[in-house]
């Protein structure tokens, strides 16, 4: 007896994600643009493992060496490993494509090329030196793991940004390659789902880490007089900056990515995964410095 064929699940999809994005290790299938376009809705919880793993090397850096920029770089660099450095080839590439002023087909032939333009070095330099001052400045001044909660933050939001360029009505720039497989294979109501789902996620981990905070201004003689309660206001202040910055930094990094995903189609007729990889290193570098700034 016939049967119809097994539509592609989420584990699939789930591989997809992560072979593409990360360099964890997974077993290959066959890949159409149904599993590509499921794929891409999960790409920021693919950005929350990395920014976990990322995130263990911060606090321990950190908590080892007392210092907060050097924690950072360390963290930046896990991130650049584990993701074999593509995203920021991707993001050189298209520095160099945009910054050529070349008709669209030059453009993208300058971006396929191996080597990097100044537009590129210069790019690259300036975006691994914000994520880390970022991040330092975060890890330092803010309170404790809130350094680490920004981090993942910012690669799900880096993620999220691809799974919005890759929505229904995104075209690719060329014919072939992972532009033509996955931009337009992302249906909207799954983008929505996806970013619902990040924002919640992010939210429980923002209220662990203020829930484990020690209490402040407990009603008991003998810390009242103590002053303890001194520290109410301070808290009050800490808790309201981190729903501030776990709502303005991600949303000024998918904003940002947003203008720069509309420019690349505009200018190249489409996304590519240069694009794509590009969009992931915008999307989490202002994230970053907009918690900092907050």
């Amino acid at each position: 007896m016939s049967g119809t064929p097994r539509q592609p699940g989420l584990l699939s999809a789930w591989r997809f994600t992560v072979g593409m994005l990360t360099v964890f290790p997974v077993r290959a299938e066959a890949v159409d643009r149904t599993v590509a376009g499921r794929g891409m809705a999960l790409a920021p919880f693919a950005g929350m493992l990395l920014g976990l793993v990322a995130a263990a090397v911060l606090l321990v850096a950190d908590g080892l060496s007392g210092s907060a920029p050097l924690a950072a770089a360390l963290a930046v660099g896990t991130l650049a490993w584990l993701t074999r450095g593509l995203h920021l080839d991707g993001l050189a590439d298209l520095a160099d494509g945009l910054g050529s002023r070349a008709p669209s087909q030059r453009a993208l032939d300058i971006m396929k090329q191996s080597d990097i333009g100044p537009f590129g070095v210069v790019t690259l330099i300036f975006t691994l030196l914000v994520q880390v001052g970022s991040l330092a400045r975060i890890q330092a001044a803010a309170p404790p793991f809130t350094g680490a909660l920004a981090l993942v933050a910012a690669c799900a939001a880096g993620r999220l940004a691809v799974t919005w360029a890759c929505r229904d009505g995104v075209p690719p720039a060329r014919p072939d390659g992972l532009g033509a497989l996955v931009a337009g294979a992302v249906r909207r109501r799954h983008a929505i789902a996806a970013t619902a789902a990040t924002a919640g996620v992010l939210a429980l981990a923002a209220f662990a880490i203020r829930a484990g905070a020690p209490p402040v201004c407990p009603f008991n003689p003998d810390q009242w007089a103590a002053g303890l309660c001194a520290s109410a206001g301070a808290s009050a202040s800490a808790s309201l900056a981190l729903v501030l910055a776990l709502v303005l930094a991600p949303a000024a990094g998918l904003g940002t990515a947003v203008l720069l995903r509309r420019r690349a189609v505009r200018r190249l007729g489409g996304v590519t995964g240069d694009v794509l990889g590009a969009l992931v290193e915008i999307s989490a570098t202002v994230t970053l410095l907009v918690w900092a700034l907050v």
